[in-house]
């Protein structure tokens, strides 16, 4: 569990009190949904991870095992 935590707190440093800022996961939000990064909106934001919770946990488990986001 505290991997999974490392790993979205890494993702999203620099906007960890507004993540749906972070200019990275809404490329990856854009790249998975097709919803242009630039006009993607906090709810917006909000619901694909609601949504796609289940997918975004496996990523992040599979992240911290393997350690593609660095240590």
């Amino acid at each position: 569990m505290f991997g999974i935590l490392r790993v979205a707190l890494r993702l999203s440093k620099g906007y960890r009190f507004h993540f749906w800022d972070s200019p990275y996961l809404r490329w990856r939000v854009e790249t998975w949904s097709g919803i242009p990064a630039e006009s993607l909106t906090k709810k917006q934001f909000l619901e694909f991870t609601w949504l796609h919770r289940a997918d975004l946990i496996r990523y992040l488990r599979w992240a911290a095992n393997e350690g593609a986001v660095g240590k």
